[in-house]
């Protein structure tokens, strides 16, 4: 296939499963995707056009297990918690975790999918246990081999995971910091690896903050500021992390740190440590 929503959807879990992500996955066609296809077309030695053409298709295609699979709900699934988010700081720092919205969006989020896509894939059905859905094919993206380095490339959006060879053999869409607190050009080096991180909310070393908020400490969740997954770097208030708002990545700025999805910044932390370099690019 080569054009249509069935097309881009079956290209953007073929893609992730290769390892070259463009973002979270809604069968529409957009930057990422194109930047997903020439990182992939340079990774198989196809010229790097960003166009799914057939020499592309081909290599894809190689990878013939389903697109999209069954899954069933469960108890745990149906049952959340699921909460709304508050929009102000010091509401979000009563709540005892910023858990996800709703089934939708904890489904979308596990398969990297946008809810709106699950709830196409899945019309009418009834959220309850047992019920079969079906679902993108995406969970063996999140396990990457371990990573010697990182880079960053402001320009064109993307985190890079490099092996001994100096080879790229994944990527992500990342959001790299604003004209306020532009990304810190430069050598790093991670510092820490945390899954469910609270988060120190101060309103002066971020973007579009509420008028009048406070500094809060926030609690952890998915729908926090940083997502799942904190990945500090040895440069002060700076690191590599999740977000509650996939849909937006490499979209809009960042506070100076570096955004993932969620699915991609699990996956990423999966294959870092503390001491594993990280480059930061113009």
């Amino acid at each position: 296939m080569a054009t249509g929503k069935a097309s881009v959807l079956r290209a953007q879990v073929l893609l992730l499963r290769a390892h070259y992500s463009g973002g979270e996955i809604d069968g529409l066609a957009g930057k990422n995707l194109a930047r997903a296809v020439r990182g992939y077309q340079a990774a198989q030695g196809i010229e790097a056009s960003g166009k799914l053409d057939a020499a592309t298709w081909a290599a894809l295609n190689q990878d013939a297990a389903p697109v999209l699979v069954e899954y069933t709900l469960t108890a745990e699934d149906v049952a959340g918690p699921y909460a709304p988010t508050p929009e102000q700081p010091a509401d979000k720092a009563k709540m005892p975790r910023l858990v996800y919205q709703d089934v939708f969006e904890m489904l979308g989020e596990r398969f990297n999918g946008k809810p709106a896509l699950i709830r196409a894939l899945n019309p009418g059905v009834e959220m309850v246990a047992g019920t079969r859905l079906v679902v993108p094919h995406t969970r063996p993206a999140q396990q990457l081999p371990k990573a010697v380095k990182l880079v960053v490339d402001k320009s064109d959006g993307l985190l890079q995971l490099l092996d001994s060879d100096g080879r790229v053999y994944a990527q992500f869409p990342a959001s790299t910091g604003s004209t306020r607190f532009p990304l810190p050009i430069g050598d790093w080096k991670i510092t820490t690896v945390v899954r469910e991180p609270d988060y120190r909310y101060d309103p002066d070393l971020l973007v579009n903050q509420p008028e009048g908020a406070k500094p809060a400490m926030l609690p952890p969740g998915p729908n926090g500021p940083v997502g799942l997954v904190w990945m500090g770097i040895d440069k002060p208030h700076y690191g590599i992390h999740g977000t509650p708002e996939p849909g937006d990545i490499s979209r809009d700025q960042s506070s100076g740190c570096v955004r993932l999805t969620n699915f991609a910044a699990l996956a990423v932390a999966g294959a870092v440590a503390a001491g594993t370099p990280v480059s930061f690019r113009d």
